[in-house]
């Protein structure tokens, strides 16, 4: 009944797309479990009240069915007019989870702190409260964790942003039917040392000049490039003196996947994902190769992030991974 009621909710509503408004065609209603035990006491009481002909019974039991109509109005009031203005999810290792990322607009803080969230993906289901991160100007962002599962890509079945406010009698959710996916990138895992660069293999830190850190200035010599004059020190009236930087290219790491016999795939991959994570910790240039593609050097997070999205999708035909951050 849940997976048949799922598919007509889908085709009822189809695939939604950011901005979003939470319309009253949108918004579900039933009593949870204290609504239904709420309903069984006002039914007794009824009863009770008829059988002794006893109008403080009777006035009691109408006075609290008018509220328990209340309180449903403003449950189904709590998501009427909120707008989702944006969803999406953040990449995560292998075992660990997905944070969804919630932004809606025209909600006050009171409506944001109760409401929680389910989230299906791949026969998983998650639900969670879902983190209040703040909420400005009618703003808030909420987020909300899965369980991200293998190597390769996570994407969201559905989700479910539901609330029992303000009494807990009445449960009101919304479908959100979204393409949302976030890499999942393999466990970083793995005893072996990282592959030696030139220059520990040499002893020494060779020098080169032009490259990225600065290391000082020399005098002029022919041959030497115009572009490396420290011309604004010769303005000065200094001599003629050169730029000169330590070069990365005798401390680049080669992190190449043929290196690593004995090692099954996944095995190699999550080596490698060791290697990248230490490597960038420590700000080394370093360049990875893989089976049919290879990534120049570089260094920082933006270089670890494409390692990253290579080893989580290599080997793995994911198609297109859409509303990632």
């Amino acid at each position: 009944m849940r997976e048949g009621a799922a598919r007509w909710a889908l085709r009822r509503q189809g695939k939604d797309l950011p901005p979003l408004d939470f319309t009253a065609r949108r918004i579900y209603i039933v009593p949870n479990r204290g609504g239904i035990g709420f309903g069984a006491l006002l039914l007794v009481m009824l009863v009770a009240g008829l059988n002794y002909t006893n109008s403080l019974a009777l006035f009691m039991t109408f006075l609290l069915a008018g509220f328990s109509v209340v309180a449903m109005v403003q449950c189904h009031r709590s998501l009427l007019g909120v707008q989702l203005a944006a969803i999406s999810a953040v990449p995560a290792f292998a075992g660990g989870e997905v944070r969804v990322d919630l932004t809606l607009r025209d909600v006050t803080p009171e409506r944001a702190a109760d409401l929680q969230l389910t989230i299906e993906s791949a026969g998983h289901t998650a639900t969670t409260l879902a983190a209040l991160d703040h909420c400005d100007g009618g703003v808030a962002a909420l987020s909300a964790r899965s369980p991200a599962g293998e190597r390769g890509v996570w994407r969201m079945g559905r989700a479910r942003l539901f609330t029992t406010a303000p009494f807990g009698l009445f449960r009101a959710w919304v479908w959100i039917h979204a393409d949302v996916a976030a890499l999942v990138y393999p466990r970083p895992a793995g005893q072996l040392p990282p592959p030696a660069t030139p220059g520990d293999e040499a002893g020494s830190r060779e020098q080169a000049e032009g490259l990225d850190e600065w290391a000082g200035l020399r005098p002029f010599r022919a041959g030497d490039s115009p572009r490396q004059v420290a011309w604004k020190a010769y303005a000065r009236g200094a001599p003629l003196l050169v730029k000169q930087y330590h070069g990365n290219a005798s401390r680049l790491r080669v992190f190449d996947y043929a290196l690593l016999p004995g090692l099954d795939q996944e095995q190699r991959l999550s080596q490698l994902t060791h290697w990248v994570l230490d490597a960038t910790a420590r700000g080394e240039s370093y360049s990875l190769v893989l089976p049919g593609l290879q990534l120049g050097a570089g260094q920082g997070s933006a270089h670890r992030d494409r390692c990253l999205a290579a080893l989580a999708v290599h080997g793995i035909d994911v198609g297109p991974v859409v509303n990632t951050p």
